[in-house]
């Protein structure tokens, strides 16, 4: 039975994680960290009953005799997490947004060498994961495509990890020349958006949104647009964690994609 440690336990994404492992027949919750509440019990930290675990502000104290990590925290933290489990011989799950592909790259060398699997993903939503694995499909047969990411206006990052990593997975798969290049853009350039792995991608931070993602393909006369959007509760995305704190161990190296997990493609 693996023994799981969320780290960002306290969090909106985190505490349900840890929720459901704890709940779970075949999972058990080791460890948990959130500086905030270091040092209490889980539970109490929670604002309910005591559950037996016992908060760490310290990544390193929490991963002893744990075999899988859960990173939702912050992407200054999520890549040295991930990092320090992987050379503690502990597997990683990463919902944490806003790492790089270069970052990712360091990941799946290190875990690569140290035999340990990671399975990171921009979103662990199921439905996400179908949409992202909709747009893979269309990319090699519509290539010219932009992509819209939709957040809350408190979002730090952007774009959201879900758009970020549909881009560059994108950028895997069919490359799209602009009929105008930016650097030609009259008036203001920067309002033609990112240009991430060869996609032109375009954050929006207003209330109201929690996490959405639009990806639009077009050529003359048609367009195709295929758009995910989340809503106000982190529910979503369990399912999907627990489907990589389930299946990482028996993964060397980096799986990126919760849709590349489900349909075993690269």
């Amino acid at each position: 039975m693996p023994v799981v440690c969320v780290a960002g336990a306290t969090g909106w994404t985190g505490r349900p994680i840890a929720e459901a492992v704890l709940v779970a027949d075949d999972l058990t919750l080791g460890g948990a960290v959130a500086r905030a509440a270091a040092g209490q019990d889980l539970g109490v930290a929670w604002g309910g009953a005591a559950n037996g675990v016992t908060v760490s502000g310290d990544l390193a104290e929490a991963l002893a005799g744990v075999d899988v990590l859960v990173d939702y925290t912050s992407p200054d933290s999520a890549l040295a997490h991930a990092m320090l489990a992987i050379a503690a011989g502990v597997h990683v799950v990463i919902g944490t947004s806003g790492l790089s592909a270069a970052q990712f790259a360091d990941i799946d060398s290190a875990a690569r060498q140290a035999g340990v699997g990671v399975v990171a993903a921009g979103n662990f939503s199921l439905t996400a994961a179908m949409a992202q694995a909709a747009a893979l499909l269309v990319a090699p047969f519509l290539p010219q495509r932009e992509i819209i990411d939709y957040a809350s206006a408190a979002k730090p990052d952007a774009p959201s990890g879900t758009a970020r990593e549909l881009a560059e997975r994108l950028g895997g798969v069919s490359s799209h020349q602009l009929a105008v290049p930016v650097s030609d853009t009259v008036g203001y350039p920067e309002a033609r958006g990112a240009d991430i792995a060869g996609t032109q991608v375009h954050s929006l931070r207003l209330p109201s949104f929690v996490v959405s993602t639009e990806i639009v393909f077009a050529q003359p006369d048609e367009r195709l647009i295929i758009r995910h959007d989340a809503g106000g509760t982190p529910t979503p995305y369990v399912a999907g964690t627990l489907i990589a704190v389930r299946t990482v161990p028996g993964i060397v190296g980096l799986v990126r994609g919760l849709d590349t997990l489900l349909l075993g493609r690269n």
